[in-house]
């Protein structure tokens, strides 16, 4: 495993949130998807054809209907389809972030062994409501996970969170097939016990990754910055890479490696390696004859194996499933 050597002060201070608001807010000046979009007729009524009248020398224009207008949630799905529709169709990894935007209602129950062998089971795993608001937008609303302990730590919730997603550059399977975007997580420390942390952190992300036919591939870099006691808690940079195959119409056979390295706390310098083979299974659509239908299941398993000497926890079964709409 590559050792990462530590930036000066690793996006330390005010320089920290520099960047992350950079990569937030900035990124709207960066170039447009490239395909254009979807058209709005696929969800709205055509006005009905001229008829002629039987018997007449000429012919007079019927009534024409006009189109019935859409509520406030038929515009949100209409909005979210032509949003997706510039984007791959990749399926979203078991566990590591991704560059799509989503709208779904997710849950992950996970098992960890430490190396103490104290077994732990997170109960939702910090997922929850991921919506797609605006263009080339996503917002998530991530759910405290409830974690159950072996040993006699009080079991408890952990912390809430919430995400914004920015979709920087896209294209479709037929016009590139890749992705780039960022993202923000804030963490607040509700967590009861020792369940959570002691401060709030924020989380940026850069995403993006290239498809070739059936085959994909994407990467992201993240950092992890609490707002105080950093001794600590320490800061972490993470890398995450996937490797998803699509067989048939329901199958994603990938492969997801993650590192973490620590800088300060009393894990100052140490690097961990899982790898994570897996397998996601969908979407089985709910109405697979209605071009406008969005709703449907998706549900997938992994097992991440340390792949270094030093290793917070180990063997971690995952079990997704997602209700998309």
């Amino acid at each position: 495993m590559l050792k990462i050597p530590p930036p000066a002060r690793l996006l330390g201070g005010s320089a920290a949130l520099a960047i992350s608001a950079l990569i937030i807010f900035v990124t709207p000046a960066a170039r447009a998807d490239s395909e254009p979009s979807v058209s709005h007729s696929a969800f709205s009524t055509s006005p009905a054809p001229q008829q002629s009248t039987p018997g007449t020398t000429g012919s007079r224009p019927a009534l024409q209907t006009k189109p019935a207008p859409m509520g406030f949630f038929e515009r949100w799905q209409a909005r979210a389809t032509r949003t997706q529709a510039l984007q791959p169709k990749w399926i979203v990894p078991a566990v590591a972030p991704y560059p799509m935007l989503i709208q779904v209602f997710r849950a992950d129950f996970t098992r960890q062994i430490s190396s103490t062998g104290v077994r732990t089971w997170n109960l939702d795993s910090n997922r929850g409501l991921n919506l797609i608001p605006f263009a080339r937008t996503e917002f998530d609303i991530l759910l405290p996970p409830f974690l159950e302990h072996s040993d006699r730590t009080p079991d408890g919730f952990g912390d809430m969170s919430f995400q914004a997603k920015f979709r920087i550059l896209s294209a479709n399977e037929k016009h590139g097939n890749y992705l780039l975007s960022s993202q923000l997580v804030g963490v607040l420390p509700t967590g009861s016990h020792k369940n959570g942390a002691t401060d709030p952190s924020l989380n940026p992300t850069l995403n993006g990754g290239k498809g070739w036919g059936r085959f994909d591939a994407f990467t992201n870099l993240g950092a992890t910055l609490p707002t105080g006691n950093t001794k600590t808690i320490g800061r972490t940079l993470a890398t995450n890479t996937v490797f998803q195959y699509h067989v048939g119409k329901y199958l994603w056979p990938e492969l997801e490696v993650n590192t973490t390295r620590w800088y300060g706390s009393a894990r100052d310098g140490k690097i961990q390696t899982f790898l994570t083979p897996g397998i996601v299974v969908g979407k089985y659509a709910f109405h697979p004859h209605d071009p406008t239908a969005r709703s449907g299941l998706v549900a997938g398993f992994g097992f991440q194996t340390a792949a270094t000497h030093f290793h917070a926890y180990n063997h971690n079964l995952v079990f997704t499933g997602r209700y998309v709409f």
